[in-house]
């Protein structure tokens, strides 16, 4: 199950005014070893007790993640075949 499912669920049972506990409870028999930890649905719990509507991550600071895609690749080699001066990598 993804992370936004999870979310999903938390939030609510969150906005129907359930705390951690009773969230934990009902989560744990149906996810079993899937479920979230307390630690999780805490932080979770409170940020949509606090108005909070997103289930997605705050974006994290810092250099973003480089991906590598069959069309970045034949661009690459396009580049080297035409300027002798490139190298691969």
């Amino acid at each position: 199950m993804e992370k936004i499912e999870f979310r999903a669920v938390i939030k609510f049972l969150t906005k129907r005014g359930k705390s951690v506990h009773t969230i934990l409870e009902e989560m744990s028999p149906v996810y079993g070893d899937y479920c979230p930890s307390k630690t999780m649905v805490y932080k979770w719990h409170t940020l949509f007790k606090q108005g909070g509507e997103s289930l997605e991550d705050d974006p994290r600071p810092g250099r973003p993640i480089e991906v590598t895609t069959s069309e970045i690749i034949q661009k690459d080699e396009k580049l080297i075949l035409e300027d002798a001066r490139l190298k691969k990598k």
